[in-house]
């Protein structure tokens, strides 16, 4: 099956994975917060950014390398991390992380995972990202950071737009708790999904089994107020600096949208900035993130990442058009899975590459640290 014939965009993944992936879960992946105004704004901003096509530039052929935080990656853009990314589907997390490698891109391992990092680091050659939800108790800390370290996690990402839990409406409309529990409701959803059936029949349900190991086991919790919120703490400034103290390898914070916090966080000696809504699953009167790059790319001189909203190569040109050093993705990846299971990823990886390749040569670019010269 010619894959590029069948699926040439994302659009077309995420379609087939919407078939694919039981209702319940399709509204945990998909859905934002309030009236999803922020997660429409990520989409809606992003296409007002105009690129001008430069032309007589003879043949093109683009470098799509990049360097951040020290490694060299094929591609500049990244798997974002995604909470109980085993409940989209079977195994999600391995599944990323062996493509992420084979792809030459940075995976990044949620807190709220549904694998350990001992799990999932084996299948990133000391090249995966830990993002961690600030645990209150320092023990704990202590221990998650050594834990994600041994496993072979090199770049630590503190989360810090989830001061509060959000409501998350059609998510808690959908019926799913954390741990999942079946109901007959969820059951018919589950039955006209059989390749997802399948595969949680011989893996078994997921469970946040980081967590677990802290928190012990916990039943019925709605699924916006997990039980990782029973371990969590709102960082401030004080848990930053002791953080960085802490954490001897690259340290990214993310979901920064204010340039004047930007600014502070590299005098807290910081290594990146991570510009991000939650994709629009925390606060639904935030800025896009791509509205609020430039304000962040004028404050800092950190490498500056982004997530929220992007679809393809184009976007991704977008992003560094205003700022950018790296992207991150996070729902297309497991839409990709939903769609293709295993292969998913490296298809996806494929239409990035090749749109990239597109679009830059429409613009006569070589290379992408030159896209800022194309913004109309």
């Amino acid at each position: 099956m010619d894959l590029h014939a069948r699926y040439p965009a994302l659009s077309d993944l995420r379609a087939r994975a919407r078939i694919r992936i039981p209702r319940f879960v399709w509204e945990y992946l998909d859905s934002g917060t309030g009236v999803e105004a922020t997660k429409a704004r990520n989409r809606v901003m992003l296409d007002q950014v105009r690129l001008s096509p430069s032309i007589l530039h003879g043949e093109i052929a683009p470098d799509l390398s990049t360097t951040l935080l020290g490694e060299d990656y094929a591609l500049p853009v990244g798997i974002a991390p995604v909470g109980m990314s085993g409940l989209i589907w079977p195994d999600a997390e391995r599944h990323l992380a062996r493509a992420a490698t084979a792809e030459g891109v940075p995976y990044t391992l949620s807190t709220v995972a549904s694998q350990k990092p001992e799990d999932v680091g084996p299948h990133l050659e000391g090249r995966g990202w830990f993002q961690m939800y600030p645990p209150r108790d320092p023990e704990i800390r202590r221990d998650m950071l050594e834990r994600a370290r041994k496993a072979g996690f090199g770049v630590l990402v503190l989360t810090v737009d989830v001061p509060v839990g959000s409501r998350r409406e059609r998510q808690v409309r959908s019926g799913l708790t954390q741990p999942p529990r079946l109901t007959p409701r969820l059951m018919a959803q589950v039955a006209r999904c059989p390749a997802w059936a399948s595969g949680m029949a011989r893996l078994g349900m997921p469970r946040m089994r980081l967590i677990d190991d802290y928190a012990g086991q916990t039943k019925g919790l709605p699924s916006n107020k997990h039980a990782g919120y029973l371990l969590r703490t709102s960082p401030d400034w004080d848990y930053l600096r002791w953080l960085r103290e802490a954490w001897d390898g690259p340290l990214v914070v993310k979901g920064v949208l204010r340039g004047e916090d930007a600014a502070a966080l590299e005098k807290a000696g910081v290594d990146a900035i991570w510009v991000s809504n939650h994709a629009g699953r925390q606060f639904d009167a935030a800025p896009a993130t791509i509205e609020a790059l430039p304000e962040v790319r004028a404050a800092t001189t950190l490498p500056v990442i982004m997530d929220g909203g992007i679809e393809g190569g184009l976007d991704i040109l977008r992003a560094m058009a205003l700022g950018a050093d790296f992207v991150m993705m996070g729902r297309a990846w497991h839409f990709a899975l939903g769609a293709l299971g295993a292969e998913g990823p490296a298809h996806l990886a494929d239409i990035l590459r090749e749109d990239l390749k597109a679009n830059m040569g429409q613009l006569g670019l070589q290379r992408l640290s030159d896209t800022p010269s194309r913004l109309r």
